[in-house]
């Protein structure tokens, strides 16, 4: 899988190109893994309800296709585009999810964090009183009956530090996950993230962890590419 380190970039174009490589691609073109930093904006999923952006102000929002609701890029966050073709990889849109998720966890670990998924809401959380913490959730997904449905997620004593979109056009993704490390968090007070009311979102920097964009980033690429690869 090719890394390509795109800098700091404005998200319209960076979306209009993950649209373009899709469509273009072959099954014989590489994967790529785009890592990089938007300035301010707000995205939201295509089933994304407009009351949750409460209050925009000079942020501009961008309508995708993404699936999820709004969410919030901004400096000081990494965000990661894995461009995959699933079928040549061998694994499902669920499992990829997974594995996505795996390397946010692994990554955090890397800088002594717990990363927890929560049942019912993609993305990683951390207890917001001991992040460093490795006892299991309560909130964690558990194995349900067939056909029962989703429980409720319940973000009691968690702070939400990366957040995870996706698409799958014939089979390929693009979009993908954000990490929160050093960020202005006040935007996120001006939505309900990913469509949750008073969900809280922090990044390294408040939880105690001191830590360059560039480091983190520099981990989560090499996460994404293990996982995604393996």
């Amino acid at each position: 899988m090719q890394v390509r380190w795109l800098g700091q970039t404005d998200y319209l174009p960076t979306y209009e190109a993950m649209q373009a490589f899709t469509a273009g691609r072959d099954a014989q073109t590489p994967d790529e893994l785009w890592v990089c930093e938007h300035p301010p904006v707000f995205t939201q999923g295509i089933a994304g309800q407009a009351d949750h952006l409460l209050a925009p102000g000079d942020i501009p929002v961008v309508a995708t296709n993404r699936g999820g609701q709004v969410t919030y890029h901004g400096p000081g966050q990494v965000v990661a585009y894995p461009l995959i073709d699933l079928q040549r990889a061998g694994y499902f849109v669920k499992e990829y999810v997974y594995r996505v998720e795996e390397a946010v966890i692994r990554t955090l670990d890397a800088f002594g964090v717990t990363g927890h998924r929560v049942a019912g809401a993609p993305g990683i959380y951390v207890r917001l009183a001991d992040p460093f913490s490795h006892e299991r959730l309560p909130q964690a997904p558990a194995r349900r009956e067939p056909g029962s449905p989703p429980p409720e997620p319940d973000f009691t004593g968690l702070g939400k530090i990366s957040a995870l979109g996706i698409k799958v056009s014939r089979h390929c993704t693009y979009h993908g996950v954000a990490l929160n490390v050093a960020m202005d968090l006040q935007p996120f007070q001006r939505i309900n993230p990913c469509g949750y009311q008073g969900l809280q979102t922090v990044d390294l920097s408040t939880i105690g962890v001191s830590v360059s964009w560039d480091d983190a980033a520099q981990v989560l690429s090499q996460k994404l590419v293990a996982t995604l690869g393996s």
